[in-house]
């Protein structure tokens, strides 16, 4: 089935639509396997950044001229993109970020007031350090305490834990919906459960999952959920936060000046409501454009056929290095996505990947800001290969081979 439902997407095809497949690094054809840590761009994100710049850029909202109305027009053509891609009820829900690591920024902000020393924060021992230091801000600066969560065996949520780690001083949750190191996909929809149980807000983490796994969060039930436009295949420095009415209205803005505002006097503000509210200043205009066409083009293709594609590349690639000695996959929770984190006794990550650069093959090497995470695996780093709708069995061959050969160099 996983196969028939790969076929349905046209590879070829689809890397045509991404002009840096074509080059060739080191003089090999590039492989690029670091798409947990950004994806390519289309040319659709590629020409709509282009044409709106050449046609019809100006700022958003405040002008009457037609370029602004123009460029409004398509702003918020994007945050509507957004809103359907997440499934939030309204507009309103949805707020342009730079980042995953500004929106979660923000709710720590906006959410400080409310702490009290003592009060609660849970998170996972394998967060992405996006979210773990606004937490920490929390803990440092009013009194959180902070508690962690671990993993079974294979890399999965320890749920047993979580529900243990919620009790009557719980004043938050923020955890990962997709692991960048270990693939795992946590069960949302149950921690939101037992957290809403014990009064608890919700912060899920969409950074990986967003592109791997549909996202509804009406039917997750998280107060607050980022994704960050780079790993959609679309722009850096844009991101999206989405709150729910209530969570928003709550929350206390993040930045002041620009749009967030209703009236201003010498001696008192008014502030304005959600998005504006928490989207201070001149917003990332073209890179939530950007964001737009990404959104669209993702929806363009099947969730479940680009899924299945993306596990037939992972699982080939674990076959392969499975008969490569002295190698340790790190994760394999049933149902992760596809992210493949290894270690190869007696090499470090930063060698292995330097010598698969040789061969054009681009993997990520280091902590993968997740060192909470190291540490509980025994490990300082490791290495990653991560796989995305354009890459080929071919490309997942080439890098099993060139690892290979950096087994022999280095070990």
């Amino acid at each position: 089935m996983a196969g028939a439902m790969s076929r349905a997407l046209d590879i070829d095809a689809i890397r045509a639509e991404f002009p840096i497949l074509s080059r060739e690094v080191n003089g090999y054809p590039l492989v690029y396997l670091d798409n947990a840590a950004s994806a390519q761009k289309p040319n659709a994100v590629i020409d709509a950044v282009a044409n709106q710049s050449r046609t019809a850029y100006a700022n958003v909202h405040r002008g009457i001229h037609t370029l602004s109305n123009e460029a409004t027009e398509a702003y918020e053509a994007a945050r509507e993109a957004a809103r359907e891609y997440l499934n939030a009820p309204a507009h309103e829900n949805i707020i342009f970020t730079k980042g995953s690591t500004e929106g979660i920024n923000l709710v720590a902000s906006a959410l400080a007031g409310e702490i009290q020393p003592g009060d609660e924060i849970v998170l996972s021992i394998m967060e992405h350090h996006s979210n773990i230091i606004p937490w920490h801000f929390l803990r440092e600066r009013h009194g959180a305490v902070l508690r962690w969560v671990g993993l079974t065996e294979d890399g999965s949520l320890d749920m047993a834990d979580f529900a243990a780690s919620i009790g009557p001083k719980t004043k938050f949750v923020a955890m990962t919906h997709m692991s960048n190191v270990l693939g795992t996909v946590t069960d949302m929809a149950d921690i939101v459960r037992l957290a809403h149980d014990a009064g608890a807000q919700v912060l899920a983490d969409g950074s990986q999952a967003a592109v791997h796994v549909p996202v509804d969060v009406q039917a997750l039930g998280v107060d607050w959920y980022v994704m960050t436009g780079h790993k959609l295949y679309g722009p850096t420095g844009i991101g999206v936060l989405y709150g729910t009415a209530e969570a928003l209205d709550r929350a206390r803005p993040y930045q002041g000046g620009g749009e967030m505002i209703e009236i201003v006097t010498r001696d008192r503000v008014t502030y304005n409501t959600a998005p504006h509210k928490f989207e201070a200043g001149t917003p990332p205009i073209l890179e939530a454009i950007g964001l737009g066409a990404a959104l669209n083009w993702i929806r363009n293709h099947p969730f479940e056929a680009v899924h299945d594609h993306e596990m037939i590349l992972y699982d080939h690639a674990v076959e392969g290095l499975r008969g490569i000695n002295g190698l340790r996959i790190h994760g394999e929770a049933p149902g992760k996505g596809a992210v493949l984190t290894f270690s190869l006794e007696g090499a470090h990550p930063h060698d292995i990947a330097q010598i698969l650069d040789r061969y054009g093959v681009a993997i990520r090497a280091g902590h993968h800001c997740a060192q909470p995470l190291m540490e509980h695996l025994g490990v300082p780093s490791t290495a990653r290969a991560s796989f995305a709708i354009y890459n080929t069995l071919a490309e997942v061959d080439a890098f099993i081979e060139a690892l290979a050969k950096a087994r022999k160099m280095l070990v």
